[in-house]
């Protein structure tokens, strides 16, 4: 799962902010929108470099692209940085995060379902929507604007069906639309309006908070608001410093940054691009979620036996960020590390992510090995080889749905199923690969409980020899306190609403 992630704002309740182009403030809410006075003949033609940069966005992702993959290079090619580049950012990643909900009202405004209209033009008026509705953009530019950019990207003929429906929407505030399309009675549907969530998702969301003891049946309600609320609030971009390869007070001198209270390694960038950062372009440093951190860290910190291999194994190391953090690690601990990915593209990525940690182990004298293979197939050839093993295993993604906004609508209830033999079948070589006496720590950025409890559930029926160990002490915060919020263990269950971080998973089985 793709650990790089970028500062966005389009936030969870919406924050509606300054358009660069348009002028007065919105309404904020207290009352109907202005319409405009500008006939949609005598508006723009052109597409306004921001607003172009985030459809291209929009597009890219509708076409399979991963947003915070895709979203630099569309940045240079548009030549946006500073306010700008910030201003496209939160109207791509914000209109997709409201996705669902802009649904809802561009097909009460259009009088039509969205499935009747074409997919250029559905996207153009969801960012029409985030600019009335998420934003403090005047009604006038985002009506200008949007039917400005309808006729660039499908025609001029675009424009009167584009501005008819910008008008209907600027005539409710935001709480009224809500008040339109939200069905009424509570439960999963109005849940999955209201927040802009898949109803399913929503639904595999409450059986995780109730799976895991995060939630009774008393406090289920409260805590899945709180939760989806969550999803839709702009992570902030946390920075880790691989051991021996740089620290915090580094980073802190070479950007605008805080220290991390979560994770003893981290800080976060309060402004600006990672990459403009030294470290980070070195390679002893990167772009990575706290919880991501942690995880790598609690592997790190696991008591083995004392006649376990030093050497440590990441099962699933694409892109690299965690590969990172527990090879710098590995390094200290007089370890070697193994990092496997199956994917060819995949394990050049790794390598390139980890070319500064490899450089440094060989002039300490031990080994970094990024190999490209089938993890399924590292414990019957390496049987009882290493003595930690990092499964962090192909998932849903549920757990990172505020850096990866876009899985939510791409991701179906089939994919829990599709994924669960490959999940199940990691975990085993895992088992076999690691030695008496060594762990293995599983992890998903998903806390769906058919790809978390019930996978690890599964796999421990078959192998006896191999205890569950109570995970929760090994998660300290910067200062070295106990974490809280983890659940009532032997796992550990991360949350987005409780802990700022991915809902990361973890538990750590050991082989007797």
């Amino acid at each position: 799962m793709a650990e790089r992630e970028h500062h966005d704002r389009g936030g969870s309740r919406p924050q509606r902010r300054d358009d660069r182009a348009g002028g007065r403030p919105a309404s904020g809410g207290r009352g109907p929108r202005a319409r405009s006075a500008t006939a949609p003949s005598q508006r723009t033609r052109r597409a306004e470099p921001t607003r172009f940069a985030a459809y291209t966005l929009l597009r890219s992702v509708a076409e399979g692209g991963y947003a915070n993959l895709e979203l630099p290079d569309i940045l240079r090619r548009h030549h946006l940085a500073g306010r700008d580049a910030a201003f496209a950012t939160e109207l791509a990643f914000g209109t997709i995060r409201w996705q669902g909900f802009y649904d809802a009202v561009i097909a009460e405004a259009a009088g039509r379902p969205t499935e009747r209209i074409d997919p250029q033009v559905l996207d153009v008026l969801r960012l029409g929507a985030h600019q009335l509705m998420g934003m403090r953009v005047s009604t006038h530019a985002a009506a200008d604007q949007t039917v400005g950019l309808s006729k660039v990207v499908a025609g001029a003929g675009a424009g009167s069906f584009v501005n008819a429906v910008m008008r209907r929407m600027s005539e409710r505030t935001l709480e009224q639309w809500q008040e339109a399309v939200v069905p009424e009675g509570g439960g999963v549907d109005a849940l999955a309006v209201r927040h802009s969530h898949p109803q399913w998702v929503v639904s595999a969301l409450r059986a995780a908070l109730l799976g895991h003891g995060r939630a009774t049946a008393e406090t289920i309600d409260t805590e899945l608001e709180a939760l989806l609320a969550a999803d839709n609030d702009p992570p902030r971009v946390h920075l880790v410093a691989r051991p021996g390869l740089s620290d915090v007070d580094e980073l802190l001198s070479s950007a605008e940054a805080r220290k991390s209270t979560l994770s003893p390694h981290g800080v976060v960038l309060e402004s600006g691009d990672p990459g403009a950062v030294a470290a980070v372009r070195q390679g002893r440093a990167s772009v990575q979620d706290e919880g991501s951190q942690l995880v790598a860290l609690a592997l790190a910190a696991a008591e083995v036996g004392p006649d376990v291999p030093d050497r440590w194994l990441d099962l699933c190391a694409g892109p690299g960020g965690k590969a990172g953090v527990l090879g710098a690690m590995a390094v200290q601990h007089g370890a070697d590390l193994t990092a496997v990915e199956v994917t060819p593209h995949r394990a050049d990525l790794v390598r390139t992510t980890l070319a500064a940690l490899t450089r440094h182990a060989e002039s300490v004298g031990q080994r970094v090995e990024v190999r490209t293979a089938d993890g399924r197939d590292v414990g019957g050839e390496e049987p009882a080889a290493y003595g930690r093993v990092l499964v962090d295993a192909p998932c849903t993604g549920l757990g990172a749905l505020r850096r990866r906004p876009e899985a939510r609508w791409r991701r179906q209830p089939s994919d829990v199923a599709e994924l669960a033999p490959l999940q199940r079948a990691l975990l085993t070589s895992a088992l076999a690969a690691v030695a008496p006496g060594g762990v293995v720590a599983y992890a998903t950025c998903s806390p769906h409980v058919a790809e978390t409890r019930f996978v690890v559930s599964d796999v421990l029926k078959k192998h006896p020899d191999v205890e569950v160990v109570d995970a929760r002490p090994l998660f300290t915060d910067a200062s070295g306190a106990p974490v809280d919020g983890l659940g009532d263990g032997p796992y550990v269950q991360l949350w987005p609403h409780v802990h700022g971080t991915d809902a990361m998973f973890f538990a750590l089985l050991r082989r007797r």
